[in-house]
């Protein structure tokens, strides 16, 4: 496998991390149970990381270094 490919991967996983993380911190809002200060912060473990690999995944196409693909016209 290529990097790409696992970078995509490791997004794709670290965002239902961080989905589940943030669902359960709304749930437990919801309950009405006031957690920890630090639960506050665990969405931001996840986050350190979709951000980077988002930015790449992003810009993958702008800088990938394949020649561009000509068309032509149909008649």
């Amino acid at each position: 496998m290529t990097w790409t490919i696992w970078i995509r991967q490791l997004h794709r996983w670290v965002s239902i991390a961080f989905t589940l993380v943030v669902a359960g911190l709304f749930a437990a809002l919801g309950l009405g149970q006031e957690p920890a200060e630090w639960i506050y912060f665990l969405p931001l473990l996840p986050l350190a990381l979709l951000v980077p690999t988002g930015l790449y995944l992003f810009a993958l196409p702008y800088i990938s270094r394949k020649a561009p693909v000509r068309r032509t016209l149909g008649t």
